[in-house]
């Protein structure tokens, strides 16, 4: 009867022995689920540079094709905190603008991220 109480007792000290475990597994497992998190959110940051540079150049390129300031027009259609460099080029049939905007970084030691963007148009200035 002894032996069999000294089990029982064993077996509980071993669980006893395994608590906290899983909290430890967990604080080592959540510094790779932030880094994933992150770059995820940056990723996604990097996605709405390229969508706002392309914006940006296309009525850049719009304006400045029918005789306006494309450059006033590109940053006004990009989100101001990109700091967006605006460069429209008109030439005799065809302007180009080029937009590049500067994607802060959120994962340190990396970034910030350069995205430039060109669109062309068709001159619609009579002659």
């Amino acid at each position: 009867m002894r032996a069999l109480v000294r089990r029982r007792l064993g077996a509980a000290r071993g669980l006893r022995d395994d608590r906290g475990v899983s909290i430890l597994e967990f604080a080592g497992f959540l510094p790779i689920l932030l880094v994933i998190g992150m770059a995820a959110i940056q990723l996604g940051l990097i996605g709405y540079g390229i969508n706002q540079a392309g914006s940006g150049a296309r009525a850049a390129a719009r304006v400045q094709s029918q005789g306006g300031d494309g450059t006033a027009a590109g940053q006004a259609a990009v989100s101001g905190w990109l700091s967006p460099n605006v460069t429209p080029d008109e030439g005799s049939d065809l302007t180009t603008a080029t937009v590049q905007v500067t994607v802060p970084g959120v994962i340190p030691l990396l970034g910030p991220y350069t995205v430039t963007r060109q669109a062309t148009m068709p001159n619609d200035i009579d002659d």
